[in-house]
């Protein structure tokens, strides 16, 4: 396959996944903080708080198993196919959401979120196809540009969330199924060439033997998964309660939510695009410096007015951009004998795994005040950023003295 239709494909691919994925993001906050009963923020009697925070962890637990078994599995049964499955199925999960939402059925809603998660995790099979067909400054490059392309996801679907809830809660998710039914038939026709995995053992011995979290036992992608998991904590904690934070401040609605995260998204795709240029500096060291940029951020939204906070929340698309772009770099590099797909479903994993923990961290300290999630993640991002200085550091210091 020639790279401009690889890198072409598998960013359309990108893109199709992540607005199915994020098209729920603007429409849960006024479902459950709006203050209107309904069947989905009062059911069984529990707070709409924590009723919110459940709905936005069951995804994210959904999307932790995918990662982590996507592709080790695709390794078995060939990308192109497992591409294929999971989109349908994923396009399946989006129509029965959509159902969902309009019954007001909570059980539904969570359980369709659940496996719609579950078979959108295959960002790694994505990122796994650049890394192991490319190499040098065109692979750093493409998976700036998957990532923008994952980024520019996040700013279609809340727009299309805004746009389409005015006529029917259902229909972005309509929408949204109708792309990835878009996104099967690339994999089909775009990815023809590819061939299938020379896995030795079946499928589910491939998956449980193999899966990311088998890299652990390795010193240091057990420090990689340390410091790039305090890392997603923290902005997991802002992406999912920046959108509460609007709601709580100043009654936003669907359509308001959507326009502050297109902006942020925008700039995050603008930013991807050029992400992936060479540095001098040593990759840890650049991360460092672009997660202290990103504590901030959530800290300004913390902290401030309404104003400040939008124009912080804007602004975090900036070196979270070149975060992602810097970290799945140098990981692709340093870590390509222990393979690319268990490599990149690592770090899918661990983000997921971070969205998990702070929607039920985050709901508990939104009881109280959801300004307190954003200092966590703050504090979170921060940490992370003082963390992977010194690993920085202790790395140069052997390098010298040997």
């Amino acid at each position: 396959m020639k790279h401009g239709l690889l890198i072409g494909s598998t960013c359309l691919l990108a893109l199709l996944s992540t607005i199915g994925a994020s098209v729920a993001y603007p429409l849960l906050p006024p479902l459950f903080a709006g203050g209107a009963p309904n069947g989905l923020n009062s059911f069984l009697g529990l707070p709409p708080t924590l009723l919110f925070g459940l709905a936005l962890m069951i995804n994210p637990v959904g999307l932790l198993l995918g990662s982590a078994v996507l592709g080790p599995v695709s390794d078995s049964l060939g990308r192109r196919r497992m591409l294929l499955l999971t989109a349908l199925g994923a396009a399946s999960g989006h129509l029965v959401t959509a159902y969902a939402l309009l019954a007001e059925s909570y059980p539904l809603l969570v359980g369709a979120r659940f496996v719609t998660g579950l078979l959108e995790g295959n960002g790694a099979i994505l990122r796994a196809l650049l890394a192991e067909r490319l190499d040098g400054p065109l692979r750093k490059h493409a998976l700036s540009w998957v990532n923008g392309a994952f980024n520019l996801g996040w700013l279609a679907g809340p727009l299309l969330s805004g746009l389409g809830a005015g006529y029917s809660v259902a229909l972005p998710f309509y929408i949204a199924a109708g792309g990835l039914l878009l996104g099967a038939l690339l994999a089909r026709v775009a990815l023809e060439t590819e061939s299938a995995g020379a896995g030795t053992h079946g499928w589910w011995i491939h998956a449980t033997r193999h899966h990311a979290f088998t890299l652990l036992r390795h010193p240091p992608l057990r420090t990689l998964f340390a410091v790039h998991f305090s890392y997603a904590c923290g902005v997991a904690a802002f992406y999912e309660f920046f959108p509460f934070w609007l709601v709580k401040v100043d009654s936003y609605d669907a359509a308001g939510i959507a326009w502050v995260n297109m902006a942020m998204c925008g700039l995050m795709t603008c930013a991807a695009l050029f992400a992936g240029r060479a540095s001098a500096l040593d990759a840890r060291h650049r991360a460092s410096i672009q997660a202290g940029a990103v504590a901030l951020a959530i800290l300004c939204v913390g902290l401030g007015s309404l104003d400040v906070g939008i124009a912080a929340i804007v602004l975090f698309g900036l070196p979270h951009a070149f975060y992602n772009a810097t970290l799945q770099g140098w990981a692709a590099d340093q870590f390509a004998g222990y393979g690319h797909g268990a490599v990149m479903g690592l770090l899918s994993t661990t983000f997921c795994l971070a969205n998990i923990v702070m929607a039920l961290a985050g709901a508990v300290l939104a009881l109280v005040d959801v300004r307190l999630v954003l200092f966590a993640g703050a504090g979170l991002a921060g940490h992370a950023a003082l963390a992977m200085r010194r690993w920085s550091r202790s790395t140069m210091a052997i390098k010298e003295f040997a």
